[in-house]
């Protein structure tokens, strides 16, 4: 058996604040005035708090507020009911069981990994070439008309037409450049010029100087950046 673990509560105690205290200064046992600690340490902490204990970090945490959990917990539940109501099969899982598919099947802790090991399972297949695909929002740039000085006054003038040659800043792109400097194939985000001859993001550096004439369009820009974990980035913003 390993050394025994015990609930040992933090620093909101100072008296006459109402914060928490310690068990012996009649804290509670809400769960931001509690943390692990081993026997040993507990009792040499005795009544102090965390913070004259020689562990401000403790109390730092303890006064962040429980609404964003309590915001989850709703939503889950709330979610869960409402897919009970439907034809649906709705099954509930929890950590250990998520904890224990992943162990029975060998597989590295990740996120995108324990999404796929939720629930009762008999086998999952994910093979080591499986990668997941990243997506954060990225906005679809800013609506400001032109720039600025400093004074507030315009520097440069109106925005430019938002396609090129039938491209637009934040497409994904594939080039094929067959001769020149530049010959190649790249793949990325393209940023546009009215001359038509464009920047590739690609690998992360930018190839500059590419004709819209070798440029084949992946899929349009939609205010989201896509990558992928190990590959190339493909970004869409």
């Amino acid at each position: 058996m390993g050394p025994e673990v015990r609930l040992l509560r933090s620093d909101r105690n100072l008296p006459g604040s109402g914060t928490h205290s310690p068990e012996s200064r009649a804290g509670s046992n809400r769960a931001s005035n509690l943390t692990l600690s081993c026997h040993r340490c507990n009792q040499e902490k005795g009544s102090r708090t965390a913070t004259e204990f020689g562990h401000p970090e403790i109390q730092a945490a303890a006064r962040q507020p429980l609404k964003d959990a309590a915001a989850v917990n709703i939503t889950r539940w709330e979610l869960w009911r409402r897919l009970s109501e439907s034809s649906l099969p709705v099954h509930c899982g929890t950590g250990g069981r998520t904890k224990y598919n992943r162990t029975r099947f060998n597989l590295p802790k990740d996120h995108w990994i324990d999404a796929a090991c939720v629930g009762e399972m008999e086998y999952i297949y994910m093979p080591a070439t499986l990668t997941p695909l990243y997506i954060r929002a990225a906005g679809h740039g800013c609506r400001q008309m032109c720039r600025m000085d400093k004074y507030g006054f315009p520097r440069t003038g109106s925005k430019g037409s938002r396609r090129v040659f039938g491209f637009k800043t934040g497409d994904m792109v594939t080039a094929r450049v067959p001769t020149g400097k530049r010959a190649g194939s790249y793949r990325g985000r393209v940023a546009i010029r009215k001359i038509g001859s464009f920047n590739i993001q690609a690998d992360g550096c930018v190839v500059q100087g590419i004709s819209h004439r070798y440029c084949r369009l992946d899929f349009r820009s939609d205010g989201y950046s896509y990558s992928q974990k190990g590959g190339a980035a493909s970004s869409t913003g």
